[in-house]
């Protein structure tokens, strides 16, 4: 296979120094470091034309499967303990398949893509909350003067901005609800807001204790502003939800809202990695997912802990946590993976393994994944993590991705 990837130089030292400081202070990126690694890379990852064409037209047709699917697994209670959601979770979304799901507005999904001897892959959509956003639309006009010939792939936050003020109105209120207590999350929040507030919105960032229902309407209670919202986008993970106080309310982030909610909690449906599991029992076609992602299996149906072509995966893991992957992660970790897996099986798949092709920049052997955004089913943009071994985990780096 043709490899995609346009070999780059990397920046300078204090080049670099001053991509990471503008990072930090002009694109919110908060996180420049995760323990003693340095987390914005040196370089960008500068993909072929045709090959970012290819793959932005696979990612637009896995967003419409997505959404179908969800669609169907809504009113399919049956199926939802094969896709190992929690309890709290499931017992909402069956009161969602007689209640009607809760109003979805501006759908954001992120499909993390990997380049293999045999092309494209995916390991997995994040349908549900998906990150990176001021990496992807941050990242690329720091990094486009120092890269003569090439140009960004688009700008999710600035697209997501939009669908938030379509669904709400231009003059509309929006809550923004996040994790108050995780700074990566709210840094990609306070960037959403203030695309949100050129657009002459007025946006408040909160936490799902601060919303109040009546009557299927969101409002928001909290110390600094009580009153209606027009829409809620949620950056708080769906199966989190069920650990709220009662009080809260949160089951309305899963059925019956009137309020525009993005996304609805029903996009777990599609988080989960064992979706793969209920294809051969949904009406829905899935034949780009079909192509595109490795075999996937329960660990209970397969030797996957005697061979090394089998990677396995928490259902409702992220940022790679959780991923047991023999020969990368090391014994003691497996170990105690491999235990999970034996007590839960039923909230873990097992992932045939696929081989990324790497790149060489400078003088590093990076394996990259492109993380591509679709909005209201359409590519709005992608970022790119690159590690230096097949596992791509929080220690990788975050880096522009343009196209030349």
């Amino acid at each position: 296979m043709t490899s995609p990837w346009i070999a780059v130089a990397p920046l300078d030292d204090r080049t670099h120094a001053i991509v990471r400081r503008r990072a930090i202070f002009d694109a919110d990126k908060w996180d420049p470091q995760v323990g003693d690694t340095a987390t914005i890379a040196r370089y960008p990852l500068v993909i072929d034309r045709d090959a970012w064409t290819e793959v932005a037209a696979l990612a637009e047709a896995l967003a419409r499967e997505t959404a179908a699917a969800e669609a169907e697994l809504v009113e399919r209670p049956d199926l939802h303990r094969r896709l190992g959601l929690p309890r709290g979770v499931r017992r909402v979304l069956r009161h969602a398949a007689t209640a009607g799901a809760a109003r979805g507005a501006a759908r954001i999904v992120r499909f993390d893509f990997h380049f293999t001897r045999d092309g494209w892959r995916i390991s997995e959509a994040n349908s549900d909350v998906p990150g990176g956003l001021n990496e992807a639309a941050g990242l690329p006009p720091l990094m486009l003067p120092h890269y003569a010939g090439t140009a960004p792939v688009g700008d999710p936050v600035t697209a997501y901005a939009e669908a938030i003020a379509a669904a709400a109105g231009r003059r509309g209120v929006a809550a923004l609800i996040h994790a108050t207590a995780y700074s990566d999350d709210q840094s990609m929040m306070v960037g959403l807001a203030r695309r949100l507030e050129l657009a002459g919105m007025s946006v408040h960032l909160a936490s799902p204790q601060h919303v109040a229902w009546r009557e299927r309407h969101a409002s928001l209670d909290a110390a600094w502003w009580r009153g209606p919202l027009d829409i809620v986008v949620r950056f708080f993970p769906a199966d989190w939800l069920q650990d709220l106080a009662r009080s809260t309310t949160w089951p309305h982030f899963f059925a019956g809202a009137h309020t525009p909610l993005s996304n609805p909690a029903t996009a777990i449906l599609t988080q989960t990695k064992r979706l793969p599991l209920a294809w051969d029992a949904l009406r829905t076609p899935m034949p780009t997912w079909r192509r595109l992602l490795p075999e996937t299996r329960d660990p209970r149906d397969v030797e996957w802990a005697r061979s090394d072509q089998w990677v396995v995966k928490p259902a409702l893991g992220r940022v790679g946590e959780g991923v047991g992957m023999a020969g990368v992660v090391d014994g003691k970790e497996m170990r105690r993976i491999a235990r999970s897996v034996r007590w839960w099986p039923g909230a873990w798949i097992a992932q045939r393994r696929f081989e990324t092709l790497p790149v060489e920049i400078g003088e590093e052997r990076l394996f990259p994944c492109l993380g591509i955004y679709t909005v209201d089913g359409r590519v709005a943009g992608a970022y790119a993590r690159l590690s230096t071994t097949p596992l791509v985990d929080a220690r990788a780096v975050d880096a522009a991705l343009l196209a030349a």
